[in-house]
């Protein structure tokens, strides 16, 4: 459906008479093309969580607009995730990488950064959360090791930290917490032990465990998975790292037995339901009083404040600044989306292996969101200020006039709710030892009566990759 356009008649003997019509214009219009996505939005959902995946396909397709308006960060990344989930590994890296190149020539443009002042950031095109441009990166590296392309795995891992150390060095205050991803590392040294590099193995789990420790136990409750513990024992054992080896049996209890090396290994990778959704809420903050050009509006729950100069303001502005009491201001927020299911286990040969919590992506939504909390703040009130002024210069020209702005204000105040609906709440794993043939393994899922059945055929010395989405 393409937006209306609206020929628009001006008069020029009253220029803010002329702001109000484009931004009642401009107005209409952006909610009409917010209702447009958001229908094709749900609808696609509703396909990706019931598993229709060639109808998702097909619908995005159809959608030949989207891969040049402003949400075709999102449709790229929908495309490879989906393409991912039907087995077309190559055509997911073809739309990932799209989704990377867009979001990395991000450009706002200052016409849509001056209509975000005067209306809400949705009017804008979407740049990836910061840990949605890292799973970008995650979902290509699965995408090569299911191609049984090692070495741009590999890449694709190490460019999941380059990346976060990328966004973090742009931000002068606040900076992300999440800034060093300790899964990325464990993957990393999965890939590295499965092509025989156990020294650059042993190192990759090692950042892992340090990862873990340092950074996921404190801000995910994450503690380092058992499995990645063993891993660290092993490698160093294989690599002849003796000293290191003495370090971490000490430290992890645990000891490397070479009667237990088995033919080859499964790493099943269990991705858990759905990551969250974007929402909003808004912020009340109270006029605090005017003192030597300066007016603060501030919020006690919160403990906010924000000053704001006005020194340099017209009187009429100054007037409206003064008598305003209070500011709503909207912000993005996520609602978790608990997955049905929460544990599961791999059966094989009568040895129960648990798959253990490795990554948390809601927990790391909710605290990357919570990080730029600050800058977020900062945009809306710059926006509230520009609404204001446009609202107060018309009510001294014409008090109706000053009205509908005002109405219209209220209305556009909105946050940016858009965001990367597709991806996993949660990514566990084992590693099952396999002997060299065929094996049969049962993914057991608490709270579901019949298990997953699966086979795999393997040689000598070698490791497996398997991924599973439970929906």
């Amino acid at each position: 459906m393409a937006c209306p356009v609206h020929f628009l008649m001006f008069d020029m003997n009253h220029p803010f008479k002329n702001i109000a019509i484009v931004t009642f214009s401009l107005f209409l219009t952006f909610l009409l093309g917010c209702a447009t996505y958001y229908q094709k939005n749900y609808q696609l959902q509703d396909y990706i969580v019931s598993g229709e995946f060639s109808s998702a396909e097909k619908l995005l397709n159809k959608d030949s607009k989207s891969d040049k308006g402003i949400n075709r960060v999102l449709y790229y990344m929908n495309q490879g995730m989906v393409n991912f989930m039907l087995g077309n590994y190559q055509k997911s890296n073809f739309f990932l990488n799209k989704a990377d190149l867009y979001n990395e020539d991000y450009r706002s443009g200052y016409g849509n950064e001056a209509l975000a002042l005067i209306s809400n950031p949705m009017i804008k095109p979407y740049k990836a959360e910061d840990f949605e441009a890292v799973m970008v990166h995650y979902y290509k590296s699965l995408n090569y090791l299911m191609l049984n392309n090692y070495e741009d795995a590999l890449v694709e891992c190490r460019r999941v930290n380059i990346v976060l150390q990328k966004l973090n060095d742009k931000y002068k205050k606040t900076k992300n917490k999440y800034s060093n991803d300790a899964f990325a590392h464990n993957l990393m040294g999965m890939i590295y032990d499965a092509s025989g590099d156990k020294n650059n193995a042993f190192i990759a789990y090692r950042n892992a465990l340090e990862g873990y420790e340092q950074d996921y136990s404190t801000l995910f409750n994450l503690p380092p998975p058992e499995q990645l513990k063993k891993d660290i024992v092993r490698t160093a054992y294989q690599a002849g790292l003796q000293q290191e080896y003495q370090k971490y049996s000490e430290k992890l209890q645990l000891t490397f037995n070479t009667d237990s090396v088995s033919d080859g290994s499964l790493i099943f990778l269990w991705m858990n339901g759905f990551g969250p959704i974007k929402s909003e809420w808004s912020i009340n903050f109270t006029n605090a009083g005017y003192n030597n050009g300066w007016v603060t509006f501030v919020n006690e729950e919160y403990g906010f404040d924000f000053p704001i100069y006005i020194g340099n303001r017209k009187k009429t502005e100054q007037n409206a600044f003064k008598n305003l009491s209070f500011l709503r201001i909207a912000f993005p927020k996520y609602v978790e989306r608990k997955p049905s299911y929460q544990e599961a286990s791999i059966l094989m040969s009568g040895n129960d292996y648990p798959l253990e919590l490795s990554q948390n992506i809601n927990a790391i939504a909710f605290q990357s969101l919570k990080d730029r909390m600050a800058r977020e703040l900062a945009n809306g009130i710059a926006r509230l200020v520009t609404k204001k002024a446009i609202e107060s210069i018309a009510n001294s020209e014409d008090k109706n006039l000053g009205s509908v702005i005002s109405i219209i204000n209220a209305i556009s105040e909105k946050a940016d709710t858009r965001n990367w609906q597709s991806i996993p709440y949660a990514i566990h794993y084992s590693r099952i030892p396999l002997k060299a043939g065929e094996n049969e393994v049962q993914l057991k899922v608490k709270g579901k009566k019949q298990p997953e059945q699966f086979r795999f055929t393997i040689s000598k010395g070698e490791t497996k990759f398997f991924t599973f989405h439970q929906l």
